[in-house]
């Protein structure tokens, strides 16, 4: 006879929610919950499933309103990056609009790889009540619905249509979640009947359950191929990618880095792998990097990628490794990312890899000439005045321009303060100008840029680091993307703080409409002129008030002087406070040095205006360099 296996009788969303609440990461001996807490919004399609489910086990499971699905996706990713991705949040939805709504937050987590599970609501998988409210109908495929949309933007997937799949789905998800390679948005369909079915679950179901992120060490083959390209190389240059910020491997490129005398530049998401003020940090690179870090990059004979996608502003579009006979080396725990631009892979987790890189090193002494160490420090030095010259005011009873806000605050900001932003023109000025101070202070979502993203992540990093200062940048046409959860921070006393910059418009697709023959269309937040264009006085919006509408604490700041008041008074508040500015220019995007590095975006072939032909004649001219990596 076999032993009687003993159950607990729950409906299938209060099993998963005790299922959730029982799952752990490890990783280098430390352990923690692996879903820290659930954000919701409901409506007909989990109110009486998860909703219910989540007031039955509240004592196992903390909860946070949300007033936007996609935010509420936002404020995970946030939580979940400041985590190292070793903790997440989960996210539940109704049906139909909330649902569809997730897309944009999954997409961001995915093309990040950042951990995020969705929970949306979905039509009932009996169909007895068919077309229920808010059900897409496909005359094609009776189990299609919205939630369908979530798949391309899903590393996992799965819809569960009986109580028994929820045992599998439940366990694929948890090891996407914690997979290194493959993580990102997780979704489980719930049809909302399945929700509240109740079933015999094995009591094994809710056991605590231990994930160990792995930390998977180099090939030796593929080892000792690195260690002979490096060997070779006369001008090495490291490219730190996000990778480096989630193995947790900022130590491990100092001492290689240190060892070795090779510079290091940075990806948006890699920026912070060494503090701006090490000897071998150069800076940002790629189309909104430093001069010092992209002269580099343009002369390198081995590139040596550590974590990075090498997106299209890192590599300017590939025109900006021009060097003859240049190598790229990728260590990367994906092996994807490790075969880019016919590279030398070295499929490894970054802290594993640079440290078996730098042990074998240094069996040989390796070290690049001190001649080349002597140009990249006098280059940096250069670039560090320029940096100066940008944060100065001279006059602290004017209007400051953008480059000044941000030196306000880096004069300000310490080594504990975190800084987030993701879209416009500041992403640009931060990769260029700001010093980053700790390995987690720069919180750059450049993966997506997705606008909107900055108030609600703040709530997730401010979730997983209370300690912590942790700013919103933001400018106007972001925040009027996305400003609800600004009630969420306000109803939970989340003290984050907003630094809103008012510049009347998409101040960085108007430059880059300029740039490309656009001539700013469509760019300006102005009234209507006679011609139909928007090209009128700027509109009376007060997002100031605006926010103080929303419940928030708000300092209005007119000069560079009152600005660096209010932001230390903003800085000290324990209660959520906004910092808002006009700056000086809204006209242009900025005025920091230009970028450094192109950036292809297609300019019209055949044009009849001025503009668009000027601008074809030069795009023809930055499209002969660029060249394939083979």
């Amino acid at each position: 006879m076999t032993a009687q296996t003993s159950t607990t009788r729950l409906t299938v969303a209060q099993a998963l929610v005790r299922f959730l609440a029982a799952q752990y990461t490890e990783r280098d001996g430390v352990r923690q919950r692996l879903i820290g807490a659930t954000w919701g919004i409901f409506g007909h399609g989990n109110v009486a499933g998860l909703g219910q489910a989540l007031i039955e086990y509240g004592d196992d499971m903390p909860f946070h309103q949300g007033r936007n699905e996609q935010s509420m996706v936002h404020a995970a990713v946030g939580y979940a990056r400041q985590s190292n991705r070793l903790s997440t949040h989960a996210v539940t939805t109704s049906i139909g609009p909330g649902a569809t709504n997730l897309v944009t937050g999954a997409a961001l987590a995915t093309v990040n790889h950042i951990p995020v599970l969705l929970l949306p609501g979905d039509i009932f998988a009996t169909r007895v009540a068919d077309p229920v409210l808010q059900q897409l109908e496909v005359p094609y495929a009776g189990d299609v619905s919205v939630n369908d949309t979530l798949r391309p933007v899903s590393r996992y997937f799965d819809r569960v249509t009986r109580p028994e799949a929820l045992i599998p789905a439940a366990l694929q998800a948890m090891r996407v979640l914690t997979d290194p390679v493959e993580t990102g948005a997780v979704t489980l369909a719930l049809p909302q009947d399945v929700q509240a079915e109740a079933y015999d679950w094995p009591d094994e179901f809710f056991a605590e359950r231990t994930w160990v992120v792995r930390r998977p060490g180099a090939d030796p083959t593929e080892l000792a191929e690195a260690v002979r390209a490096i060997r070779a190389a006369r001008r090495p240059l490291i490219v730190a990618g996000g990778g480096v910020h989630h193995s947790r491997a900022e130590e491990a490129l100092a001492e290689f880095a240190e060892a070795t005398g090779i510079p290091v530049a940075s990806t948006q998401a890699g920026k912070g792998s060494l503090r701006y003020d090490h000897p071998q940090d150069v800076g940002g690179v790629g189309h909104t990097g430093t001069a010092t870090a992209d002269e580099l990059a343009r002369t390198a004979d081995l590139v040596i990628g550590v974590g990075t996608r090498y997106t299209d502003f890192t590599t300017a579009s590939n025109t900006l490794f021009a060097a003859d006979g240049v190598r790229f080396l990728n260590l990367n725990i994906a092996p994807y990312d490790g075969h880019k631009l016919a590279g030398l892979p070295l499929v490894a987790d970054a802290r594993s890899g640079l440290g078996e890189l730098t042990a074998a090193l240094q069996t040989h002494g390796h070290r690049v000439t001190d001649a080349y160490v002597t140009e990249y420090s006098e280059d940096k030095e250069r670039w560090e005045q320029r940096v100066d010259a940008c944060y100065e005011a001279e006059e602290p009873d004017v209007r400051p321009t953008q480059p000044q806000v941000l030196g306000a605050l880096d004069a300000l900001a310490d080594e504990s303060d975190v800084i987030i932003n993701a879209a416009g023109s500041l992403p640009g000025d931060l990769h260029k100008l700001w010093r980053a101070r700790s390995r987690d202070q720069y919180h750059l979502e450049y993966g997506y840029s997705c606008m909107g993203y900055e108030i609600p992540a703040a709530i997730g990093v401010k979730l997983a680091a209370p300690e912590r200062n942790v700013w919103a940048l933001v400018g106007d046409g972001t925040y009027l993307m996305m400003p609800t959860e600004i009630v969420t921070a306000v109803q939970e006393g989340i003290a984050i703080k907003i630094l809103l910059v008012q510049n009347h418009g998409y101040a960085s697709i108007g430059g880059l409409s300029e740039s490309v023959g656009g001539e700013r269309f469509g760019t300006a937040y102005r009234y209507t002129s006679d011609d139909g264009t928007y090209t009128g006085a700027p509109l009376p919006v007060d997002l100031a008030a605006n926010v103080a509408s929303l419940g928030m604490r708000v300092l209005r700041a007119k000069t560079v002087r009152e600005l660096r008041e209010a932001l230390a008074e903003a800085r000290r508040a324990d209660t959520p406070t906004c910092v808002y500015v006009e700056t000086e220019t809204a006209d242009t995007v900025s005025g920091p040095p230009p970028a450094q590095a192109w950036w292809d975006v297609p300019v019209a072939e055949t044009a009849t205006r001025p503009s668009a032909v000027k601008a074809r004649e030069l795009y023809e001219r930055h499209v002969s360099t660029r060249r394939r990596h083979l």
